[in-house]
């Protein structure tokens, strides 16, 4: 161990520890809590944590102070509970005391009995209770015993156990418990001078041990002379991990595991592992050196008391690694160092002589394990206490030495990948290339790039780009060793592109595109370069590999992909459509937002090739879904279905597309999308004549459809003049060139001609006549043929002819009873009453009016004019006129004002002779002077209707009450809110 970096490190702690009560016999320790046991039975209690320090004569309460010696002194864990057995002349006494007691309490049952050992339940022990403590006793018996602080004395003392086949003493004791799910498990462990023996079970203690007289008792035998057999637990987090037996033939050491559910033979639960005996041989020089007094165990190490030193030995090496010296006086010297004891609390440890107390305190104890282990090759123990890179650095180095040289490269590179600092990058691939290790190489980089923080992008750029290429070479090398085909390559060739591949898809963030793909081309890896490309979202590269593959189907299903943009669809839809139009069609027609016209050219390239005559016409069936699936409106996409319609033999489809109305019948939009002059085209170019005569239907040039139906068709011809029905002139001539066309295409004897062409006319409802069709006829033709014919059509003209004169009858007979209505108006009179009111001024009608005097307008002598209507109401003239005026719309106010200011002005004019200069041919409308008509349209306009009864009083409903021009009024009547500060509120209560 170098200088400066002890482990272990002792001071004196209290010189004069016995306090004058004779010398320390035994020494115990917990909590920070010390008991000592002196030569004329004392025990005097060390309190560290408060700073408290008593001491209790145990020799005054057997009646014999002073002739008593503290032969055995125990303290639990922390530090409350303390046990101590006096042994004089009169024989054994034990005792137990609290922390919080004055006085101490005898244990009656355990009179006359020496008490070397004593166990603690650490797992469940509190400051007001033992819980079960076991007492191994010289006789060689184990005792249970439990106190509770608040009943000042034991709750019970019970016998457990003695040994019958060899009597020894029990020297040490240990206890553990765990938790299981059928109770609590007890692990008991008794050292006497030669054995070490096993106890566990479940339930309590009592039945624990009572099943041992059915089952033999599992114990390990040492034989050998030891000053005192000694048993340690080392407790790390308040549980037992390993042991140390301080026996005649060694250290008998190992771990334990309190949760195994290994057995031993005899069937008990086996909780020791890793056992081990470190032999005194290895510690002691001299067949007859002094052997270890006493032992403490630390979690790496063994403290031994050797004569008046302890030697600190490493548990993993079995070396010494320290020795502790201590600072005596003279009268203790000649004694020596009396014993170790251990404060598994506090993490410290003690010694003692007859009157001083050392502590030794442990400062890292595990900071070299590391370097222990490696020592040993125990490189997992090694990397699991290494505390820093460096050390790690160092366990992976000579691993991957000590590979190296049993030429094991492969794993030697997986080594060397996890050095990060003590060995550089570049030295480590060197050892493998100047050897030719290519695969441990690659091993190496990838175990690397494991190791590598996301951070270094460069550096694993560079190391998996050479991974690449490592990986190629192997590959090439594997093909060159065999030359079988594809599918019998060997499995470490299919191996290894199968892992290529893997670390391929592993490293497609950190690999450089362009390089990578450069390397794949340059070692002819076109799977692997589509692969690659595939995994880099470079679809077209894939695609294009595909298609020169003839593999249409694969190609489709990248181009299904949602990352893979759609205007790959298009630039590749003319090779795919070629390779396998079926597929692709159906690829498209699953596609979402394809648009139809950007796949005109692929579609016209299909179109242009040869197709027989039962194949399915891919482009057409596409199409027609997305003209009726889709509804798709691109022109485009319908003019190219509808040439695609017009090359087929068959003209029921085209027809049928042509009627279809795709608009289905929309608001302000179009019945078809197709450019009817380009369809008219193609059907005449392809002589699809039927269609020919819808698309002249359609843009309403009927005669040219006609005269086209004619050629194809009568039948048809007749069907498009019909279509006609709002113009009766142009219906009528197309029917004359059907009749034309069938009179003169008619063949056989005159008389079936004749009769067939009075058929016809039978057919046009009446539309045409006889005498309509008869030019078409030869002029040979005789009357006689036509007689029939003739007739009928005389006999209609006849009967026209009298309902034409009964009309002018009946309008004959309606004129006079106009005339006779006229004379009868004329004499029309009503009563008015002498206190009749105006309806608007509330003023009777016959008062005499000098104020109601209106412009074109003559007084009935004193009366003012007046208006009477059937209703029942009258208005003067002048107050109807201005209600009229204010009450209607603006336009007939205006146009009643212009009608007033005529009649004044021509009012105004000298009169004449009424009759003065008209002649007698004159009519007697034209005796009607221009005041009588200006006031004629007045009393149209003002009179026309009650205006309490008709339209205005309907429309004045609408109204508001308000008008806008009374806005500032109506303000005028809006209620403002008075100050109310110093207005009294009155109360209503009472």
């Amino acid at each position: 161990m170098e200088a400066g970096r002890q482990v272990f490190t002792v001071d004196l702690l209290e010189r004069f520890a016995a306090k004058g009560h004779g010398v320390i016999t035994c020494m115990a320790a917990g909590n920070d809590v010390i008991v000592l046991g002196t030569s004329k039975g004392w025990v005097i209690r060390h309190d560290f944590g408060v700073g408290h320090s008593s001491d209790i004569d145990l020799s005054a309460g057997v009646g014999r102070p002073g002739e008593q010696s503290i032969h055995s002194v125990f303290v639990d864990p922390g530090g409350c509970h303390c046990i101590a057995t006096v042994v004089g002349n009169g024989g054994a006494d034990t005792f137990y005391m609290h922390a919080k007691w004055t006085k101490p309490r005898i244990l009656n049952k355990m009179k006359g009995l020496v008490v070397n050992a004593v166990a603690w339940n650490r797992q469940q022990i509190t400051e007001a209770s033992t819980r079960e403590v076991i007492l191994g006793t010289d006789n060689g018996q184990l005792h249970e015993f439990a106190v509770d602080e608040k009943d000042k004395r034991e709750k019970y003392i019970k016998f457990l156990f003695e040994l019958a086949e060899l009597p020894e003493a029990f020297k040490d004791l240990q206890m553990e418990t765990a938790s299981t799910s059928s109770g609590t498990r007890y692990y008991v462990m008794a050292v006497t001078p030669t054995r070490l023996y096993s106890f566990t079970g479940i339930g309590l203690l009592e039945t624990v041990f009572a099943s041992y007289t059915d089952r033999a008792v599992h114990f390990m035998e040492l034989p050998g002379d030891i000053p005192n057999s000694e048993l340690h637990f080392f407790i790390k987090q308040r549980r037992a991990v390993h042991f140390a037996w301080l026996s005649g033939a060694g250290i008998y050491h190992g771990g334990l595991n309190f949760g195994a559910q290994h057995s031993s033979p005899n069937g008990d639960q086996n909780f020791v592992e890793n056992k081990a005996l470190l032999d005194y041989s290895k510690l002691i020089e001299g067949a007859g050196a002094t052997k270890p007094s006493s032992l403490a165990v630390s979690e790496y190490h063994f403290l031994l008391l050797i004569g008046n030193k302890v030697k600190v030995v490493n548990r993993i090496s079995e070396q010494i690694v320290e020795e502790l010296h201590f600072d005596q006086t003279s009268e203790a010297a000649s004694r020596g160092i009396l014993g170790l004891c251990s404060d598994a609390s506090a993490g410290l440890f003690y010694t003692y002589d007859q009157n001083s107390i050392f502590q030794v305190s442990v400062n890292d104890e595990g900071r070299d394990m590391w370097k222990v282990y490696l020592d040993l090759k125990l490189y997992a123990a090694a990397l699991e206490n290494c505390r820093d890179p460096f050390q790690r650095d160092q366990v992976y180095l000579e691993q991957a030495e000590v590979a190296f040289s049993a030429k094991d490269f492969v794993r030697a590179a997986s080594f060397y990948a996890k050095i990060n600092y003590i060995l550089s990058f570049e030295e480590i691939t060197l050892k493998f290339i100047s050897i030719g290790e290519q695969d441990s190489l690659r091993t190496f980089l990838l175990r690397k790039l494991d190791n590598l923080d996301k951070a270094d992008k460069c550096q694993i750029t560079m190391i998996s780009t050479w991974t690449t290429e490592l990986y190629l070479d192997k590959i090439n090398r594997l093909l060159l060793e065999d030359d079988t085909t594809t599918e019998s390559r060997s499995p470490e060739y299919q191996s290894i592109v199968k892992e290529f591949r893997a670390f391929l898809s592993d490293s497609k963030d950190v690999l450089d595109e362009a390089t990578t793909m450069k390397l794949l081309e340059s070692y002819g890896r076109v799977d692997e370069l589509v692969y690659f490309a595939n995994l880099k979202e470079q679809y077209e590269i894939v695609i294009h590999h595909y298609i020169q593959q003839g593999e249409a189907k694969k190609a489709l299903q990248v181009l299904q992909k949602p990352s893979v943009p759609v205007d790959l669809q298009y630039k590749f839809a003319p090779e795919l459509i070629m390779l396998d139009a079926y597929e692709t069609v159906e690829s498209w027609m699953i596609t979402k937002n394809l648009n139809p016209r950007k796949l005109i050219p692929a579609m016209m390239r299909y179109s242009s090739e040869p197709h027989a005559k039962n194949e399915t016409h891919e482009v057409i069936k596409y199409l027609e879904f997305c003209v009726h699936r889709l509804q798709n409106e691109d022109p485009g996409a319908h003019n190219l279905l509808l040439s695609l319609y017009a090359k087929q033999e068959d003209e029921s489809s085209l027809l049928r597309f042509l009627q279809c109305k795709f608009g289905k019948g929309r608001p302000n939009g179009p019945d078809f999308f197709y450019d009817p002059k380009y369809a008219l085209r193609l059907c005449l170019k392809e002589k699809r004549m039927r269609a020919c005569v819808h698309i002249y239907s359609m843009m309403s040039m009927h005669e040219e459809a006609v005269a086209l139906a004619l050629q194809v068709d009568p039948e048809l011809a007749m069907a498009e003049a019909d279509k006609v029905e709002d113009d009766e002139d142009l219906r009528k001539k197309l029917w004359l060139m059907v009749a034309k066309h069938v009179v003169e295409q008619e063949k056989g004897t005159k008389r079936e001609n004749i009769r067939k062409a009075i058929a016809f006319l039978k057919e046009t409802d009446g539309l045409l006549k006889i005498e309509d069709i008869l030019p078409f006829f030869p002029d040979f033709a005789l009357i006689d043929d036509f007689k029939e014919a003739i007739c009928s059509s005389l006999e209609d003209y006849n009967q026209q002819i009298e309902k034409l004169k009964e009309e002018m009858n009946d309008a004959t007979h309606g004129a006079d009873n106009i005339r006779n209505d006229i004379s009868a108006l004329a004499q029309r009179y009503t009563v008015i009453e002498r206190d009749e009111e105006c309806g608007v001024c509330r003023r009777k009608i016959l008062t005499a009016g000098g104020d109601h005097q209106v412009r074109g307008y003559s007084s009935v002598g004193p009366m003012a004019p007046f208006y009477v209507f059937p209703c029942g109401h009258a208005f003067h003239a002048q107050c109807l006129i201005a209600h009229v005026t204010r009450c209607t719309d603006r336009t007939q106010a205006e146009l009643i004002l212009e009608l007033q200011k005529q009649l004044t002005l021509l009012g105004n004019e000298p009169k004449e002779n009424v009759n003065g200069g008209l002649t007698r041919n004159e009519t007697i409308t034209s005796m009607i002077s221009p005041v009588d008509k200006i006031r004629s349209q007045l009393d149209d306009a003002v009179a026309s209707e009650c205006p309490f009864c008709g339209d205005l009083m309907i429309q004045e409903i609408s109204l508001p009450f308000i008008l806008p021009e009374e806005a500032l009024q109506f303000s005028s009547w809006e209620i403002k809110p008075q100050n109310m500060v110093g207005q009294k509120s009155l109360s209503i209560n009472g």
